[in-house]
């Protein structure tokens, strides 16, 4: 091979090798552009009320969480769309420079995780970005906690979110107490409670509504001890 053919192989070389460097840095400009819609589309916050759809089951100690999902938006004026991508009704809201969804699942509430892990694939990009409201036996009526992640303790619900997008979201759990002896826990929960458990339970509700303001911006530790302190 001829002196002259090396160079022109070389140039040549050294061409490709400059397009192939050029091709890259395009290609991580286009990924950066693709990652930063992607987050501008993004929730600062997924806001969801668990529940039993239809009116057979509204305002029966299950539905705790969407009965109190339903106050919130009727405190900021949201409208609920129904949205067949997360098989949902959904309200979007602005909140002091925070993009919230408030979000009423329309399957059944032992089958809310698979809006769940639709909200975690397209609307946000972390578990703590999710708030589960939902009833709890364990805590009296009247009561209202927050908690980060931890187990689902027998609540049906969680349990199916827990499966399908681990257990490190945030829940807001609304007492409604144990049942009595004897009693079917399954038909219980999807009674409405008596007068007495009502009360409490809008007792729990306004206390909620008290540090809307904090759980909005998730600030989960001011709201924790604001809702964790002066307990009914």
């Amino acid at each position: 091979m001829s002196l002259k053919e090396k160079l022109t192989q070389k140039i040549k070389r050294e061409k490709m090798q400059q397009l192939i460097m050029r091709m890259e840095s395009l290609l991580k400009k286009i990924a950066q552009i693709v990652l930063r819609k992607k987050r501008n589309k993004l929730q600062d916050l997924c806001i969801i009320g668990l529940g039993n759809p239809g009116e057979k089951y509204s305002k029966t100690r299950h539905n705790a969480g969407c009965d109190f999902i339903d106050l919130i938006a009727s405190e900021l004026q949201a409208e609920f769309k129904p949205s067949k991508k997360f098989d949902a009704e959904i309200a979007d809201i602005s909140y002091k420079e925070h993009r919230i969804s408030l979000v009423k699942p329309k399957e059944f509430i032992n089958r809310s995780g698979k809006t769940l892990k639709l909200l975690r694939k397209f609307q946000v990009d972390s578990n703590d970005k999710l708030l589960v409201l939902h009833d709890d036996m364990d805590l009296e009526p009247g009561e209202v906690k927050l908690k980060i992640g931890g187990g689902h303790a027998g609540h049906n619900g969680l349990r199916d979110i827990s499966q399908q997008i681990g257990n490190d979201y945030v829940r807001l759990r609304f007492g409604i107490g144990h049942p009595p002896s004897n009693t079917d826990t399954n038909a219980w929960v999807i009674k409405k409670p008596n007068p007495e458990e009502k009360m409490k339970l809008k007792q729990s509700f306004e206390k909620a509504l008290n540090s809307l303001d904090q759980l909005l911006q998730k600030k989960w530790m001011v709201a924790m001890n604001a809702l964790h302190t002066n307990e009914h």
